[in-house]
């Protein structure tokens, strides 16, 4: 468990949605102050960067959908919540990589783990490399994937694109630069 020297006191249910919960948290800082804070409880996510190389290199699978808390299309890796009662993360990857992009992994390995935003959401997020891509159906969910883009795009633009900001999502930002790494790009 935790190390710190704050503690959680009780949490108070706000909003049970389809997907989020949002609690008001009381927590006891070191002095004994108790305070209260904003929190969203999430199911977890996953993300997958798949990765197609060839003779002329890698290409990295890419979507650009619609979200719309921000009202704007963002350049994404796949990715898709944790909303299948105990489905480890690793199928997670492999169900969203074939829903969004038509891909089937050979191998699906994990690079990191995020906290997608820890000032007020416990949202925890598995980022794989997917590699040895075969095509399968698509089975697009949601009306946003219905119109999302899917883009097969050299590696080292992918990398471009996640500094220089054509990419902003902060998980494809994440998966992009860890696959760099590990592939060398």
């Amino acid at each position: 468990m935790s190390q710190s020297p704050f503690r959680p006191v009780g949490e108070e249910l706000i909003y049970e949605g389809y997907v989020i919960r949002v609690l008001s948290g009381e927590f006891e800082g070191p002095d004994g102050h108790r305070f209260r804070r904003d929190i969203v409880r999430h199911p977890g996510a996953v993300a997958v960067v798949p990765v197609e190389d060839g003779p002329a290199g890698d290409h990295v699978f890419l979507v650009r959908q619609y979200r719309a808390t921000i009202d704007a299309d963002l350049w994404e890796i796949p990715a898709g919540k944790r909303d299948v009662a105990d489905e480890p993360p690793e199928v997670t990857a492999h169900r969203e990589l074939a829903e969004e992009v038509g891909r089937q992994a050979g191998a699906m390995e994990l690079l990191i783990n995020v906290y997608h935003s820890p000032g007020f959401c416990d949202e925890y997020g598995w980022i794989y490399l997917a590699t040895d891509l075969t095509e399968v159906p698509q089975a697009l969910d949601g009306e946003e994937e219905q119109y999302m883009e899917v883009a097969r795009v050299p590696a080292a633009e992918a990398v471009d694109m996640a500094l220089d900001g054509r990419i902003t999502d902060a998980k494809s930002i994440a998966g992009i630069l860890a696959a760099a790494r590990k592939r060398g790009w």
